[in-house]
């Protein structure tokens, strides 16, 4: 591992080899030592090779043997520590697990939200300790269900939301003081979440009562999942308002959940998902002190979501190297004195785009696998991913089969027993240490370019995202990589017959019947006077947030607070990056 100073700052070390990394102990200097490891080495090098290639996932070399020469830190304490004091490389909680088991999720949303409303209560039924709401397409975009670019899209890749009648529907009979809910959106996501804040107020239930997640995540569009509307400055002044509301408001409540999840999905590297997503997250944070916001007041109310890919050590070791990254830099650079600062919180979810749409049973082992390094990476919550999402929104069966995978894990392995179960392995630590160098470097290329904004416009991550994803890529290619059923052991005549699930047409024109209805019997002109509130208030400096709820109060559309704010925001063009 690197060296430390008595700062505790890390400091560059020698290369890291399966022997020697520069600060051997006496016993690593050891005859004994040496003679042992000279054995193993010779017939290590003449043993035989299955000729595949040995990188992780991401494309790093990986050495034949780790050792306690790469792992053997300096400062055990400033370096890896124990679980719950800084720089939470081992996890944010003394205890681990054995305090509280992480929250098990499983995306819903799907057609009406009458749909979703069942399958939420089918999910709590069955065990569930968490709603995590998937939107379709138009919601996603902030158009209206009857707008003429959402035909064909309503309700097809999540529930269909055009109004606070729509919110009421979907969280009818849920309390909402007696759950925790995600809710996965970005550029609307204050208008929706508007909306759930009235559905909390008809339910007699106090904002301070409500604990829940937005992703919210907005730079994470512009680098990876394109759901963006409007240029990343009045965005960021959006996403600052709501940090700013809850953390006044509703203070239970996660106001961004800064992706990587999107991020690796796109292509990227382990390193990259780390680094850009933290370096999104400290962007939040830097914009929020800019507000005037003291770090401590808000800080400990951003969560972060990151993918489990297939490579299991590598996602371990990123997700506490994550930790001690976010744990340095918020108490060296941004001051923060508070221990909930320091800690990073996160969500986890097994990497779609590892599913395969052959063989989909095999996509029962592999979300096992990815949700076993979640929990060894130290989540808080989890997601694991349908056998069939590859197919179509996943059915019933299969979310079940997700769930109780999730069970499984945590009440049948073992793995709730021990904090950290493979901290001190000479492979993880000499892992983690690599991902924090490799994160470092790019934080120092953004940094270089002014800051995340510039480098979007400049298309810095754009262009690293889709260098990796080629890199991969041509490994399958060529079958220096394998993916089981893709390009190995091939089932030439597969037939598939796990249940679909199928959305009806009849989704869109029932939404559409809503729509027209709800702008029949309500009051036009308190529309369109909060429709006029929006777009002042765009044009002001006041925080948007209470002008969105009083809009939601009056039943105003998405579409039309999304379009009342086009006004004073524009659109944002995405420049072409080659």
């Amino acid at each position: 591992m690197p060296k430390v100073n008595e700062k505790g700052e890390l400091v560059a070390n020698g290369q890291m080899s399966g022997h020697s990394n520069g600060h051997a102990s006496s016993f690593e200097n050891s005859p004994e030592y040496q003679e042992a490891y000279r054995l193993w080495k010779s017939k290590a090098e003449t043993g035989s090779t299955t000729g595949m290639k040995f990188t992780t996932l991401s494309g790093k070399p990986l050495d034949i043997l780790y050792t306690p020469s790469d792992e053997t830190p300096a400062n055990y304490l400033a370096n890896v520590g124990f679980p719950g004091q800084y720089p939470y490389t081992r996890g944010i909680h003394p205890n681990g697990y054995r305090g509280k088991v992480w929250t098990m999720r499983q995306f819903a949303g799907f057609g009406t939200p009458e749909d979703t409303n069942e399958r939420f209560k089918y999910l709590l039924a069955h065990g569930q300790t968490g709603l995590s709401t998937a939107f379709d397409l138009p919601t996603l975009m902030g158009r209206d269900a009857d707008d003429p670019w959402s035909e064909g899209e309503v309700g097809i890749c999540g529930v269909a939301i055009s109004s606070l009648q729509d919110m009421e529907t979907l969280f009818s009979g849920i309390p909402l003081d007696k759950v925790s809910t995600s809710m996965t959106i970005n550029s609307p996501a204050a208008m929706i979440f508007a909306y759930y804040l009235c559905v909390a107020e008809k339910q007699g239930v106090t904002f301070d009562k409500l604990r829940g997640t937005l992703q919210n995540d907005i730079l994470k569009e512009y680098i990876a999942q394109k759901e963006f509307i409007y240029p990343p400055e009045p965005s960021m002044r959006i996403i600052t308002d709501m940090i700013e509301f809850t953390t006044n408001e509703v203070p239970q409540w996660n106001p961004v959940s800064v992706s990587g999840y999107h991020i690796r999905e796109a292509g990227s590297t382990a390193a990259q998902e780390l680094a850009f997503t933290l370096a999104d997250g400290f962007t939040y944070v830097e914009h929020c002190i800019a507000r005037g916001m003291d770090v401590d007041s808000f800080a400990p109310r951003i969560s972060f979501f990151f993918n489990s890919h297939i490579d299991f050590f590598e996602e371990i070791a990123k997700m506490r190297a994550a930790r001690r990254i976010w744990s340095r830099r918020m108490k060296e650079k941004y001051g923060a004195k508070s221990a909930k600062s320091l800690t990073l919180r996160f969500h986890t979810q097994t990497a779609g785009c590892s599913l395969t749409a052959q063989q989909p049973e095999n996509n029962i082992v592999r979300t096992a696998f990815e949700a076993l390094a979640g929990v060894l990476g130290g989540t808080q919550s989890l997601h694991t991913n349908s056998m069939d999402e590859t197919l179509a929104l996943p059915s019933e069966k299969a979310v079940k089969i997700a769930l109780r995978t999730q069970q499984i894990l945590a009440y049948e392995t073992g793995v709730l027993n021990t904090v950290d179960p493979l901290g001190g392995s000479y492979f993880i630590e000499s892992e983690t240490d690599r991902l924090e160098r490799e994160a470092n470097v790019y934080f120092d290329q953004i940094d270089a370019l002014g800051g995340v904004i510039p480098a979007i416009e400049a298309g810095f991550f754009q262009r690293e995202i889709a260098d990796a994803a080629y890199r991969y890529q041509l490994e399958l290619d060529k079958k220096e990589k394998f993916i089981v059923g893709v390009n190995e052991f091939i089932e030439s005549d597969e037939k598939i017959d796990i249940p679909i699930l199928q959305i009806s047409p009849e989704v869109e024109k029932a939404q559409r019947q809503k729509l027209a209805e709800l702008r029949a019997n309500r009051s036009n002109a308190a529309v369109e006077e909060s429709v006029e509130e929006i777009r002042a208030a765009g044009f002001g400096h006041t925080n948007l947030m209470p002008v969105l709820i009083k809009a939601a109060r009056n039943y105003v559309t998405l579409g039309e607070m999304i379009g009342a704010l086009k006004v004073p925001f524009g659109e944002y063009q995405e420049s072409v990056v080659f």
